[in-house]
């Protein structure tokens, strides 16, 4: 890969590994340090991933606007200068201020970043962002392991070591990231090309692919909400659960040699990839449903991760495929948004449905959202085929 996707990939690492200090002892830190009930704690957390879907959008269209380099520095910052915040002040209403900010300014780094690679290395196609992908897993494996011996010791040592590693990121963005800087005339001079901006094909296609992820999204979340407090109910230890997550990250990386061979032969094919990928974790959901003891678990998991492999790193590929020249930070910003809108959304939706009718329906539920995501995986190309029959139609007659 070039030097420059390989300076986004380490400040991806850095950037996700810091904000994995933080966002698994949240909860933790608000009911057992703060005295917060978890419902007081739940709404902090959705507030923070509002904020985010707010700043994947903004993001989106700030590195349209104004360039990758000064859209990722401008979340940087305000990032830090919160950070700073969280570790000089420690009252409730202070840490909810402050949580909700990071949750903004981070929110408009993670488009541009997606951009960005995209942008720098355009021939890379699925490869660059699959390298994204791989870093934000490395960066989530190792962040919580991190957090956990430094809780150990002092909760003001988690808040010191994310504000440590953001300022290390900011390090690598001002010295690593300005070479890549995309001049905004060249995206904002689409706006002047009248005939593009009104193809409205591409951008329906995406709308349609989010439809999907949004629902892979809902059902992805419940292994870290509802199925999580049913492995407790059944007599998995916490510990054990932990260590699904560990498998998780393991394999996301060590899998990559066994899954390249395949995905080299759908490379091109990004609607196959979803698809395989969707009916994998779809496949996931059927057997935890069934999942009685720990080994099942572990199973389960493992096709989950598998399918994820194949279809989270397609959705961005795909976003910078379809994008207009100019647009590419506005869909990646529409990409991560419905992400962050799942991940908000799922707790809630799965805890309802396990409340009112139980996991069986909940599991069920899950099935058939996969089934939607297929759906408009295989049709999310019909305006653009509808499009190409128009344009040949409209030569033909002239």
């Amino acid at each position: 890969m070039p030097k420059r996707v390989w300076l986004l990939i380490i400040g991806m690492l850095v950037n996700v590994t810091g904000n994995s200090f933080l966002w698994p002892l949240t909860t933790i830190y608000m009911h057992d340090y703060l005295g917060k009930s978890l419902s007081v704690a739940g709404l902090v957390l959705m507030v923070n991933a509002a904020a985010a879907i707010i700043g994947n959008l903004l993001g989106g269209v700030l590195f349209d606007k104004i360039g990758g380099y000064r859209s990722i520095m401008g979340g940087i910052i305000v990032t830090t200068l919160a950070l700073a915040g969280l570790t000089m002040w420690h009252d409730f209403t202070q840490f909810a201020v402050f949580y909700t900010i990071i949750g903004f300014s981070g929110g408009i780094v993670f488009p541009s970043m997606y951009a960005m690679v995209g942008t720098v290395w355009p021939e890379g196609g699925r490869k660059a962002f699959n390298a994204i992908y791989l870093a934000q897993n490395v960066g989530v494996a190792i962040g919580p392991a991190m957090a956990g011996f430094l809780a150990a010791y002092s909760f003001d040592y988690i808040f010191a070591a994310n504000l440590g590693m953001y300022i290390l990121f900011f390090l690598i963005a001002l010295f690593g990231f300005k070479s890549m800087s995309i001049s905004p005339v060249s995206h904002t001079s689409v706006f002047n090309e009248k005939k593009k901006i009104r193809k409205k094909a591409p951008f329906q296609a995406l709308m349609i692919v989010s439809i999907g992820y949004l629902m892979c999204w809902i059902g992805y979340v419940q292994w870290q909400s509802t199925i999580a407090a049913y492995t407790q109910q059944i007599g998995i230890t916490l510990p054990q659960y932990s260590f699904l997550w560990t498998i998780n990250g393991l394999l996301i990386v060590l899998g990559q040699p066994f899954i390249q061979p395949i995905i080299k032969r759908i490379e091109d094919n990004i609607k196959r990839q979803l698809v395989v990928g969707i009916i994998i974790m779809m496949v996931s959901y059927v057997v935890v449903a069934f999942a009685q003891d720990f080994s099942m678990f572990i199973a389960a998991m493992v096709i989950l991760t598998i399918g994820e492999m194949f279809a989270w790193p397609a959705v961005p590929a795909l976003a910078n495929q379809l994008a207009p020249k100019g647009r590419e930070g506005f869909y990646q910003g529409i990409v991560n948004s419905v992400a962050t809108s799942g991940r908000m959304i799922g707790p809630l939706f799965g805890g309802l449905m396990v409340d009112l009718y139980g996991m069986p329906a909940l599991f069920l539920v899950v099935t058939l959202l996969s089934g939607i995501a297929i759906f408009t995986s295989l049709i999310y190309d019909r305006p653009l085929k509808k499009e190409m029959e128009k344009n040949l139609q409209e030569t033909y007659t002239q």
